[in-house]
């Protein structure tokens, strides 16, 4: 396993991250036995960080880490994330800490490496979108986070950089928080880089140079597109979290990327994991995993480094004519 710098933060993290989200649901569907299992391997495979969030399961994947981490002994860091319901926002502050406490004693912690804003960020506020006034804001959620962590029950503090790219990028140069979950993957690289003209899908243009710029770590989300990157398996719990597409552009895109790619650079999970470890200011790649054998998928897929210059080139040529 190799390891990046974690932002400003001093960490040293494992290229790849263990996600215990709803998608892969390994923490969540699966019992105890193979739960304990994909944790073994994960720290056997040097994995050192595992992310998780209170909405994961209703609580499950935090439940499941608090009985079984323990228990796997070793030196790990991890991370949740709460939501706020941003038309019941009277004390910001005060929600926060609640939701903490009530992840804390479901992981069994008395505090937590990360703790994340897991709402969308945009101009304007409505169901789980805040703005960045209620984000940045005198008693907003930076506030907030930053009580926590000086009653210690947190050490870090970042933001899920999902929704409008101009307003996220104006809460990453704050310089407030610590990291950024980041949408980053062989569909939709534009977090990370200018996209050509004829390209379709969300524009996250600026949201990793921003991090960059500011020290912020990137953590690489949604790298296989819910599933639908990894594989033409369907198990019902894909969602699309970005605008401008859906599941059927989104298979439409993978079946020409991998058309282009053909064989000899590893599995469909393989190449777009090779892909987010390609560009150098991702922090780290968080997988979800569905088996155990997708976790030995991954660590294999770490082992094989970044892709090649040329595979790289026929995706940039194919993003010049939106996958056709």
């Amino acid at each position: 396993m190799k390891y990046r710098t974690f932002g400003r933060t001093g960490i040293e993290v494992s290229e790849v991250v263990f996600g215990a989200g709803s998608v892969g649901g390994i923490l969540i569907h699966k019992d105890d036995a193979t739960k304990r299992e994909a944790i073994r391997r994960a720290l056997a495979g040097g994995i050192n960080w595992f992310d998780t969030a209170a909405q994961y399961g209703n609580g499950k994947s935090e439940e499941a880490l608090g009985r079984l981490l323990p228990e796997a002994g070793g030196k790990h860091y991890l991370s949740t994330k709460f939501g706020l319901d941003v038309e019941k926002l009277e004390d910001t502050p005060a929600q926060i800490e609640a939701r903490l406490k009530a992840s804390l004693a479901r992981l069994k912690r008395s505090s937590v490496d990360l703790l994340q804003l897991h709402n969308r960020i945009g101009s304007k506020a409505g169901g789980r979108v805040m703005t960045v006034e209620r984000i940045l804001g005198r008693n907003g959620v930076a506030d907030g986070l930053e009580r926590l962590r000086e009653k210690g029950l947190i050490r870090h503090m970042g933001i899920t950089a999902i929704g409008e790219a101009a307003p996220i990028c104006e809460v990453i140069r704050s310089g407030r928080f610590d990291s950024a979950q980041v949408y980053y993957n062989l569909l939709n690289p534009s977090a990370g880089r200018a996209m050509p003209g004829s390209w379709t899908g969300h524009d996250f243009s600026g949201v990793i140079a921003a991090c960059r710029a500011s020290k912020v770590a990137v953590m690489a989300i949604r790298i296989f597109g819910a599933g639908v990157i990894a594989t033409d398996e369907r198990t019902g719990r894909e969602s699309v979290l970005t605008a401008n597409t859906g599941l059927a552009e989104e298979e439409r895109k993978t079946k020409a990327v991998f058309d282009a790619i053909g064989a000899g650079e590893g599995t469909r999970a393989q190449v777009a994991l090779r892909f987010v470890l390609s560009n150098p200011d991702v922090s780290c790649a968080i997988i979800g995993s569905a088996e155990l054998s997708h976790i030995d998928e991954a660590l294999e897929a770490q082992k094989m480094g970044p892709l090649p210059p040329e595979v790289l080139a026929r995706l940039e040529a194919l993003y010049g004519t939106d996958f056709r």
